[in-house]
């Protein structure tokens, strides 16, 4: 079905999804997942209208690219060249800038009744970043899980950090605050005043960062969380209420878990803490910190990765 036109008169369509308990609706505005519900109840933060994603959205749901989370000072330096991307989030870039995947119109290229492949051209210099590259993500409900894969190719050396930015709340509603958070993860980034990691893998080890065992969310630090872990594992949420259970697996190094704090009721239509989002990634700023991951994607090669959100009964 068409959801709405954007300005540009590009129409936005909406598909439906299903597989067992599990139902899914995804935009191919942004390639936003709009609705997951399980046994009925539905677990993102979704808005109801095209102009809300327009005027409201803070990446619910949506695919971020180029570069998902923060490059520093919007620059990087790739074979010598410097390339300059436009700032967004204070002195830096956010989630590939102000005119993101997530504000684009994909392609939707295949659809069936428990899957959909959407896809997208980004030209050379879009945003800043060189070469033009060629990106796919494909949702498919298997059973009680949502499997994402993503896949890019490029005609020029770029880097590449893709991730869905759902805001995930187990009840339905309310505030994730006593939501209960595991995430195998021995150490995260520590960050700046501006949330650029400082390059150093830090022990989670008697801070409040650690979720080795499990924690809830407004157990401690007031719930301000917004960090990159480096993952050993996969992360399992659970809400103590319903037992509602997530368990997230991925084929990426990291995961920024970030508990909804600066969603305010007035911008969005959601206050803070409604949600909570496990952007399954490379590193923050990896272009900047050669002691992290490589994200360089070069021509003759192709990026795959993987992430899975399971619900089991």
């Amino acid at each position: 079905m068409i959801f709405g036109t954007l300005p540009s008169g590009e129409p936005v369509e909406r598909h439906e999804l299903s597989s067992g308990r599990l139902r899914a609706a995804v935009l191919s505005y942004g390639a936003i997942l709009q609705t997951l519900e399980v046994s009925g109840v539905n677990v993102v933060l979704g808005l109801p209208s095209l102009d809300d994603y327009l005027t409201r959205s803070r990446y619910f749901g949506a695919v971020v690219g180029r570069y998902g989370n923060r490059i520093a000072r919007g620059r990087f330096t790739l074979d010598g060249t410097e390339h300059t991307l436009p700032v967004n989030n204070g002195p830096n870039s956010l989630h590939g800038g102000a005119d993101g995947f997530d504000r684009r119109a994909w392609t939707v290229a295949d659809v069936t009744g428990s899957s959909i492949t959407l896809t997208l051209t980004s030209p050379d210099g879009d945003q800043g970043y060189p070469g033009t590259l060629t990106v796919s993500v494909t949702y498919t409900l298997d059973g009680d899980a949502l499997r994402l894969d993503y896949a890019a190719e490029t005609d020029a050396p770029t880097v590449l950090n893709l991730t869905n930015h759902s805001y995930f709340n187990l009840a339905g509603g309310g505030d994730v605050l006593g939501h209960v958070v595991r995430i195998a993860a021995d150490h995260y980034l520590p960050v700046d005043d501006g949330k650029i990691p400082t390059g150093e893998r830090a022990t989670v080890k008697g801070t409040v960062f650690d979720f080795t065992t499990p924690h809830a969310v407004g157990e401690r630090f007031g719930g301000a969380y917004d960090h990159c872990y480096v993952l050993d594992g996969g992360v399992t949420v659970v809400e103590p209420v319903s037992g509602r259970t997530m368990e997230v697996t991925t084929t990426e190094p990291g995961v920024q878990f970030y508990a909804g704090g600066m969603l305010d009721g007035v911008a969005t239509p959601f206050g803070p803490h409604a949600g909570l989002c496990l952007e399954t990634q490379h590193f923050p700023d990896s272009p900047n910190q050669p002691g992290f991951p490589s994200t360089v994607l070069r021509p003759g090669e192709r990026h795959a990765s993987s992430t899975t959100y399971a619900f089991p009964a």
